[in-house]
Protein backbone atom coordinates (compact mmCIF):
# COMPACT_ATOMS: atom_id res chain seq x y z
CA UNK A 1 0.00 0.00 0.00
CA UNK A 2 1.51 2.88 -1.27
CA UNK A 3 0.94 6.75 0.72
CA UNK A 4 1.42 9.85 -0.90
CA UNK A 5 4.05 12.21 1.38
CA UNK A 6 2.90 15.26 2.49
CA UNK A 7 4.82 18.26 4.11
CA UNK A 8 3.97 20.13 7.21
CA UNK A 9 1.79 22.64 4.95
CA UNK A 10 -0.73 19.96 4.20
CA UNK A 11 0.85 20.13 0.51
CA UNK A 12 1.79 16.90 -1.15
CA UNK A 13 5.80 16.21 -1.67
CA UNK A 14 5.52 14.69 -5.13
CA UNK A 15 6.64 11.21 -3.16
CA UNK A 16 5.33 8.07 -2.17
CA UNK A 17 6.20 5.99 0.76
CA UNK A 18 5.19 2.40 0.92
CA UNK A 19 3.75 0.90 3.67
CA UNK A 20 5.68 -2.34 4.91
CA UNK A 21 2.81 -5.16 4.47
CA UNK A 22 4.46 -6.92 7.65
CA UNK A 23 3.28 -4.08 9.62
CA UNK A 24 0.46 -2.50 7.61
CA UNK A 25 -1.40 -5.09 5.95
CA UNK A 26 -1.44 -8.35 7.80
CA UNK A 27 -4.51 -10.06 9.08
CA UNK A 28 -5.91 -8.56 12.49
CA UNK A 29 -6.23 -10.35 15.36
CA UNK A 30 -8.89 -8.94 17.47
CA UNK A 31 -8.30 -11.16 20.88
CA UNK A 32 -4.72 -9.98 20.58
CA UNK A 33 -5.80 -6.44 20.62
CA UNK A 34 -8.21 -7.12 23.60
CA UNK A 35 -5.36 -8.29 25.53
CA UNK A 36 -3.09 -5.87 24.49
CA UNK A 37 -5.29 -3.36 25.37
CA UNK A 38 -6.28 -5.13 28.61
CA UNK A 39 -2.82 -5.38 30.13
CA UNK A 40 -2.35 -1.27 29.45
CA UNK A 41 -4.84 -0.17 30.99
CA UNK A 42 -4.26 -2.87 34.20
CA UNK A 43 -1.12 -1.14 33.85
CA UNK A 44 -2.67 1.84 34.30
CA UNK A 45 -3.96 1.26 37.62
CA UNK A 46 -2.63 2.63 40.88
CA UNK A 47 -3.91 -0.11 43.02
CA UNK A 48 -3.83 1.70 46.17
CA UNK A 49 -7.14 1.08 46.98
CA UNK A 50 -8.20 0.15 50.88
CA UNK A 51 -10.92 -0.47 53.41
CA UNK A 52 -10.14 -1.18 56.96
CA UNK A 53 -11.12 -4.16 58.43
CA UNK A 54 -12.68 -4.88 61.71
CA UNK A 55 -9.10 -5.16 63.27
CA UNK A 56 -8.01 -1.84 61.96
CA UNK A 57 -11.25 0.07 63.14
CA UNK A 58 -10.43 2.75 66.05
CA UNK A 59 -12.94 1.74 68.83
CA UNK A 60 -14.03 0.06 72.18
CA UNK A 61 -13.37 -3.81 72.47
CA UNK A 62 -16.01 -4.10 75.60
CA UNK A 63 -19.28 -6.45 75.00
CA UNK A 64 -21.92 -3.72 74.14
CA UNK A 65 -24.80 -5.83 76.19
CA UNK A 66 -25.36 -8.94 77.99
CA UNK A 67 -25.74 -11.81 75.89
CA UNK A 68 -28.85 -12.85 76.80
CA UNK A 69 -32.09 -11.59 77.94
CA UNK A 70 -32.28 -7.84 75.67
CA UNK A 71 -34.22 -9.23 72.97
CA UNK A 72 -31.74 -8.96 70.29
CA UNK A 73 -28.69 -9.61 68.69
CA UNK A 74 -25.75 -10.96 70.39
CA UNK A 75 -23.28 -7.99 69.89
CA UNK A 76 -19.95 -8.58 70.95
CA UNK A 77 -17.97 -5.62 69.14
CA UNK A 78 -18.70 -1.86 68.21
CA UNK A 79 -15.89 -2.79 65.33
CA UNK A 80 -18.41 -5.67 63.81
CA UNK A 81 -19.43 -4.54 60.26
CA UNK A 82 -22.87 -4.73 60.91
CA UNK A 83 -22.84 -1.68 62.79
CA UNK A 84 -22.25 2.56 61.15
CA UNK A 85 -18.49 2.83 61.28
CA UNK A 86 -17.83 -1.15 61.57
CA UNK A 87 -14.97 -2.47 59.46
CA UNK A 88 -15.90 -3.54 56.33
CA UNK A 89 -16.02 -7.08 55.28
CA UNK A 90 -13.91 -7.93 52.14
CA UNK A 91 -13.29 -4.69 51.09
CA UNK A 92 -10.35 -3.99 48.93
CA UNK A 93 -6.61 -4.44 49.32
CA UNK A 94 -4.16 -2.60 48.51
CA UNK A 95 -3.03 -4.71 44.55
CA UNK A 96 -0.57 -5.08 41.66
CA UNK A 97 -3.10 -5.50 38.76
CA UNK A 98 -0.46 -5.77 36.26
CA UNK A 99 0.39 -9.12 33.75
CA UNK A 100 2.48 -10.60 31.68
CA UNK A 101 2.24 -10.89 27.59
CA UNK A 102 4.22 -12.56 25.65
CA UNK A 103 6.29 -10.47 23.00
CA UNK A 104 5.24 -11.85 20.05
CA UNK A 105 1.11 -11.54 20.89
CA UNK A 106 2.05 -7.70 21.82
CA UNK A 107 3.70 -7.41 18.64
CA UNK A 108 0.79 -8.68 16.61
CA UNK A 109 -1.78 -6.79 18.79
CA UNK A 110 -0.05 -4.20 17.26
CA UNK A 111 0.53 -4.71 14.03
CA UNK A 112 -2.81 -5.61 13.64
CA UNK A 113 -4.01 -2.13 15.49
CA UNK A 114 -1.78 -0.44 12.08
CA UNK A 115 -3.77 -3.06 9.94
CA UNK A 116 -7.11 -1.90 11.10
CA UNK A 117 -6.23 1.90 10.58
CA UNK A 118 -4.34 1.25 7.15
CA UNK A 119 -7.45 -0.95 5.75
CA UNK A 120 -9.83 2.64 6.86
CA UNK A 121 -6.88 5.27 5.03
CA UNK A 122 -6.87 7.05 8.68
CA UNK A 123 -2.88 7.10 8.24
CA UNK A 124 -1.02 10.61 6.97
CA UNK A 125 2.96 10.51 6.13
CA UNK A 126 4.36 13.35 6.61
CA UNK A 127 8.26 14.41 5.40
CA UNK A 128 10.77 15.22 7.94
CA UNK A 129 8.88 17.79 11.04
CA UNK A 130 10.44 20.38 12.78
CA UNK A 131 9.78 22.98 14.69
CA UNK A 132 11.75 26.40 15.64
CA UNK A 133 10.21 26.90 18.66
CA UNK A 134 7.69 25.31 21.53
CA UNK A 135 4.38 27.11 20.28
CA UNK A 136 0.71 25.43 20.36
CA UNK A 137 0.36 27.21 17.56
CA UNK A 138 2.84 25.48 15.41
CA UNK A 139 0.97 22.45 16.42
CA UNK A 140 -2.32 23.96 15.69
CA UNK A 141 -1.19 25.06 12.34
CA UNK A 142 -0.09 21.71 11.64
CA UNK A 143 -3.36 19.78 12.39
CA UNK A 144 -5.34 22.28 10.15
CA UNK A 145 -3.20 22.16 7.41
CA UNK A 146 -3.73 18.34 7.23
CA UNK A 147 -7.39 18.66 7.81
CA UNK A 148 -7.24 16.71 10.72
CA UNK A 149 -7.85 19.57 13.24
CA UNK A 150 -11.32 17.97 15.16
CA UNK A 151 -9.90 14.75 14.65
CA UNK A 152 -7.45 12.26 17.63
CA UNK A 153 -4.40 12.75 15.94
CA UNK A 154 -1.08 10.22 16.94
CA UNK A 155 1.74 11.61 15.40
CA UNK A 156 4.97 9.25 15.50
CA UNK A 157 8.52 10.33 15.36
CA UNK A 158 11.47 8.24 14.90
CA UNK A 159 13.10 9.78 18.08
CA UNK A 160 11.81 12.17 20.33
CA UNK A 161 11.60 15.98 19.55
CA UNK A 162 11.19 18.60 22.36
CA UNK A 163 9.94 21.53 20.30
CA UNK A 164 6.90 19.40 18.51
CA UNK A 165 6.54 17.17 21.63
CA UNK A 166 5.94 20.47 24.40
CA UNK A 167 4.13 22.21 21.92
CA UNK A 168 1.35 19.70 21.30
CA UNK A 169 0.87 19.11 25.47
CA UNK A 170 -2.15 21.70 25.59
CA UNK A 171 -3.84 19.72 23.15
CA UNK A 172 -6.58 17.41 23.98
CA UNK A 173 -7.13 15.49 20.97
CA UNK A 174 -3.23 15.34 20.36
CA UNK A 175 -0.45 13.24 21.16
CA UNK A 176 2.87 12.73 20.04
CA UNK A 177 5.05 9.84 21.10
CA UNK A 178 8.39 8.00 19.25
CA UNK A 179 8.11 5.14 17.35
CA UNK A 180 9.51 2.96 20.27
CA UNK A 181 6.58 3.82 22.17
CA UNK A 182 3.86 2.54 20.23
CA UNK A 183 1.23 1.00 21.73
CA UNK A 184 -1.92 -0.68 20.51
CA UNK A 185 -4.68 1.28 23.09
CA UNK A 186 -3.03 4.74 21.71
CA UNK A 187 -3.40 3.44 18.17
CA UNK A 188 -7.53 2.62 18.52
CA UNK A 189 -7.73 5.97 20.85
CA UNK A 190 -6.93 7.77 17.78
CA UNK A 191 -9.08 8.81 14.91
CA UNK A 192 -6.11 9.86 12.45
CA UNK A 193 -2.71 8.72 12.94
CA UNK A 194 0.69 10.87 11.51
CA UNK A 195 3.94 9.31 10.57
CA UNK A 196 6.75 10.57 9.07
CA UNK A 197 8.74 8.65 7.15
CA UNK A 198 11.47 8.24 9.29
CA UNK A 199 9.42 6.57 11.93
CA UNK A 200 7.73 4.33 9.28
CA UNK A 201 11.50 2.84 8.52
CA UNK A 202 11.94 2.74 12.74
CA UNK A 203 8.45 1.00 12.72
CA UNK A 204 9.48 -1.57 10.27
CA UNK A 205 12.94 -2.29 11.49
CA UNK A 206 11.95 -2.93 15.08
CA UNK A 207 8.87 -5.06 13.81
CA UNK A 208 11.61 -6.93 12.13
CA UNK A 209 13.67 -8.08 15.09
Amino acid sequence: MEVKVLDSSGKETGAKVALPESVFAIEPNDHAIYLDVKQYLANQRQGTHKSKQRNEIAGSTRKLHKQKGTGGARAGSIKSPLFNGGGRVFGPQPRDYSFKLNKKLKAVARKSALSYKAQDNNIVVLDDLQFDSIKTKNFVNLVNNLNVANEKTLLVLPALNQNVYLSSRNLKKAKVITADQLNTYDVLNATKLLFTTAAIKSLEEAFAK
